[in-house]
């Protein structure tokens, strides 16, 4: 299974889109963990991986990612990281005999 933020210069079929989302709340004594974007980076990266598996596609391409910091005027901020990319799948080759 691999994913790439390019495309691929190889015969595939495409499976279809996959998305994933995850986010975090920031609590408000330390509004400024903006580190925690790299372990929902996995984790977005992790679930799209998983959906692709489950799919039966072989790997991932032009897989992009966005970022958010919603906040809300009652609540703490949240930081939030959207994942979407082409699942793709490899034709079969014949064995020769």
């Amino acid at each position: 299974m691999f994913m790439t933020t390019g495309g691929l210069n190889r015969t595939h079929a495409i499976q279809g889109i996959l998305t994933a989302t995850a986010h975090t709340m920031l609590r408000s004594e330390k509004p400024d963990q903006f580190a925690l974007f790299d372990g929902l980076f996995d984790e977005v990266k992790q679930a799209l991986l998983q959906q692709a598996k489950d799919a039966g596609a072989d790997g991932l391409i032009e897989v992009r990612f966005n970022t958010e910091v919603v906040q809300m005027n009652v609540a703490p901020k949240f930081l939030v990281v959207h994942g979407y990319g082409t699942a793709v799948k490899f034709p079969q080759t014949k064995k020769s005999d």
